[in-house]
């Protein structure tokens, strides 16, 4: 027995309905393909990554050093004029602890990921990134951090590239 929707025309299908197979329904899954560019800053900054090594743009303009890496400066509003190699050291400029998984689940253990200012790079500028061979208890904003990278044989050219950033002692 199927029950109808005053405020709507129509009929309503009900679960019985499609158990009984009164409608005639077909099922289909999207192949979807697609391709992107990661364009000239970005696809620098993940081959340094993948050599070991973190890229920024100047801007003689501004003055700054950006990373990730810019090809056009947001404050000068101008083309951004080269590479810099940055050192895998910087501190820590804020960071959060995190009890529960992205599904909202409980963590056995925290996760700590923070925002480190690269050394080299202008004030503020750094990379949202994980702390690691920390406790809690223990990270302070200001912290100095080094990047802790995977094997060489085992870098894709991806930010994941940097296991984490661990402290380097002191302030």
């Amino acid at each position: 027995m199927s029950s109808k929707v005053s405020r709507y025309p129509g009929t309503e299908v009900t679960h019985d309905d499609i158990e009984a197979n009164s409608y005639l329904m077909t099922h289909y899954q999207a192949e979807l393909k697609y391709a992107w560019t990661s364009g000239v800053a970005t696809g620098r900054y993940l081959k340094g990554l993948k050599e070991g090594e973190i890229w920024g743009r100047r801007c003689d303009g501004c003055g700054r050093v950006m990373v990730p890496p810019r090809m056009y400066c947001e404050l000068c509003f101008r083309p951004t004029d080269g590479w810099v190699k940055l050192r895998d050291t910087g501190r820590v400029v804020t960071y959060s602890i995190a009890y529960v998984n992205f599904d909202a689940s409980r963590r056995q253990d925290p996760i700590i990921v923070a925002v480190v200012e690269v050394d080299g790079a202008s004030p503020m500028m750094g990379i949202l990134h994980l702390l690691g061979e920390v406790d809690p208890e223990d990270v302070k904003i200001g912290m100095r951090v080094q990047a802790v990278w995977k094997k060489v044989e085992d870098r894709s050219g991806a930010i994941t590239d940097i296991v984490h950033f661990r402290p380097l002692g002191g302030r």
